[in-house]
């Protein structure tokens, strides 16, 4: 897993809506990218409404917030237009970028091991250098933690 003041690891992925996000074509906008294991389940679907609803925000400060998951992106605009989501999401359908971003991980649940990716959030500055990483998110104020630490860049 990269770590703060690491190169944030270029990307190419496609998006719902169409189209394609590159990292390196936001600079030098700071930029959020949040992992998350699937769409439309509970954790994720809260985790991407709550930065919907600040989405606003983050805007106001230049910053851009971008999703990613293993989901396709018929996936993502379902999961998009269901909870009326305001974010890109984008697609990791081979995993490439979960994996440089080391959020594939083996996971454990209901006493299964499974490979999966860990919630994880990365903040990478205008200069695509990562400021701060928050590995094993906890949804509840996370949000607003990201925010913050935005807002300190």
């Amino acid at each position: 897993m990269p770590n703060p003041a690491d190169a944030a690891p270029e990307f190419t992925l496609p998006r719902d809506g169409g189209g394609e996000v590159s990292l390196a074509e936001q600079r030098p906008a700071p930029v959020v990218l949040f992992f998350y294991p699937r769409d439309d389940t509970s954790g994720c679907t809260k985790e991407a409404i709550a930065f919907t609803e600040l989405a606003a925000k983050f805007e106001s400060l230049g910053v851009r917030v971008f999703g990613i998951s293993k989901d396709n992106v018929a996936k993502h605009e379902i999961f998009r237009d269901k909870h009326g989501l305001g974010i890109p999401l984008l697609s990791d359908a081979d995993g490439d970028v979960c994996e440089r971003y080391g959020v594939w991980k083996e996971k454990r649940m209901y006493g299964k091991t499974f490979l999966g990716i860990e919630r994880t959030t990365f903040l990478i500055d205008g200069s695509g250098q990562i400021a701060r990483v928050w590995p094993k998110v906890k949804v509840a104020g996370h949000a607003e933690d990201v925010l913050a630490a935005a807002a300190a860049l």
